[in-house]
């Protein structure tokens, strides 16, 4: 029995294109997914909170190694592929180059934008719920009070209490 050529060449390139593939969504899983899981207001197991940290640690090495492997496997499937192919190939090198630099920007920055300068207000004019969680400051006279819902959107607070510098974080 014999295979027509263009069958042979489809299966020729089946495994190459399943490796791509493969290559591509791990290379854009390894950026997308400590962003998905690291979130402000939003839940985190212990356990995907510990992969999402070792994810981004680990991002800038293997994301640069997928990309470097997707720019190969795409190579030797260019002249092999039709033009559908070759824009499945370079959507996927777009895609994990995309992830090879953005695993290197420190994108929590983004999501977390700092205070500029802090607002006060005096304590009776404050409404907040009891069930309303604040961190507190006290040194000589002054008294601060910074709620625990902004701190955790914005992390750290640089401000002054009773005239010394303090950074606040959360």
């Amino acid at each position: 029995m014999q295979i027509a050529t263009s069958e042979k060449n489809d299966r020729r390139n089946f495994f190459p294109l399943v490796i791509f593939a493969i290559s591509t969504l791990a290379g854009v899983i390894l950026f997308m997914a400590p962003a998905f899981i690291i979130r402000p207001f939003k839940f985190q197991s212990p356990r995907a909170l510990i992969w999402a940290l070792a994810a981004k640690q680990q991002a800038p090495l293997w994301t640069l190694l997928i990309a470097l492997a997707t720019m190969v496997l795409a190579t030797m499937l260019w002249s092999r592929v039709s033009y559908l192919g070759r824009t499945f190939l370079v959507a996927g090198v777009l895609l994990t180059i995309s992830s090879a630099v953005m695993s290197r920007v420190d994108y929590f920055e983004w999501m977390f934008h700092p205070i500029a300068r802090a607002g006060y207000e005096p304590a009776a004019s404050v409404k907040l719920d009891s069930s309303e969680m604040v961190m507190a400051v006290k040194i000589g006279n002054d008294s601060r009070a910074y709620p625990i819902r902004e701190m955790a959107y914005h992390h750290v607070l640089n401000d002054f209490a009773g005239g010394v510098p303090i950074a606040v974080t959360y």
